[in-house]
């Protein structure tokens, strides 16, 4: 059994988790997808969360994750989202940030699509 425990409890929690950068843009790539990677291994370590599975792909993160019953879905989810998101800021340019981001506009109804260069 790969059950583990607690002081008075056995417990088996596993979370299957998908996250997406807002409008799904496709700006988990390159470096920002390594850095990804590495910063949520790091935060998982932190809160004694284990890594089952997990995939970077270029407009969402898929986590299989082990969480301890101490701690709510919600509430890590809260604190990976946000530690994350100023993790890559951090280690980012506001020029980079801003590169990754301007190749992107919305449509009338909300929905992104592909920036027209206005040169060509």
């Amino acid at each position: 059994m790969d059950n583990k425990s607690l002081s008075h409890t056995r417990w088996k929690c596993q979370y299957h988790i998908v996250f997406i950068p807002k409008y799904r843009k496709k700006i988990l790539y390159g470096k920002v997808r390594e850095d990804v990677r590495e910063i949520l291994s790091t935060l998982c370590k932190y809160k004694n969360v284990d890594i089952i599975a997990g995939a970077v792909c270029a407009d969402h993160v898929h986590l299989s994750v082990a969480i301890p019953p101490k701690l709510s879905i919600s509430n890590f989810m809260g604190y990976l989202k946000g530690k994350s998101t100023l993790m890559i800021f951090k280690g980012f340019s506001f020029f980079e940030v801003e590169k990754l981001m301007q190749n992107w506009e919305l449509s009338k109804d909300g929905k992104p699509l592909n920036r027209i260069n206005p040169l060509v």
